[in-house]
């Protein structure tokens, strides 16, 4: 793969490492600050609800990072594809159904990374 998909595929990951901190250990703290349109008397108890999105967010950032250890680059490139795919995809969900910003935040970066990924 190339460097600059390679930077990119590992920024997305940091980006879905941090919604999983967001989600799972600070949602009562920080993600009220960050999530603006939630009114603060929601964040308690949708605690657990969003703790277990935080955990899908991390198998996105796993399979990310696990890409970029592969040796093989044919396998590399493929399991690339599918969790940028993954990425894409839960991206535009929550933009249709949380918030815009979300299209922005995940499905962008993502959708450019598999655009570097597939010129050679």
């Amino acid at each position: 793969m190339q460097l600059a998909a390679q930077i990119l595929i590992g920024l997305v990951a940091i980006i879905h490492i941090y919604i999983l901190w967001l989600e799972m250990f600070a949602w009562t703290t920080q993600a009220p600050k960050v999530f603006k349109t939630i009114p603060k008397e929601l964040f308690k108890p949708t605690k657990t609800l969003a703790a277990n999105q935080g955990l899908y967010n991390g198998f996105l950032a796993a399979g990310l990072i696990w890409s970029l250890c592969i040796g093989d680059p044919h396998w590399k490139f493929y399991v690339a594809i599918f969790f940028l795919c993954c990425v894409i995809i839960a991206g535009i969900y929550g933009a249709a159904t949380a918030s815009k910003k979300i299209l922005y935040v995940q499905s962008i970066p993502a959708l450019v990374a598999l655009i570097l990924l597939h010129l050679k």
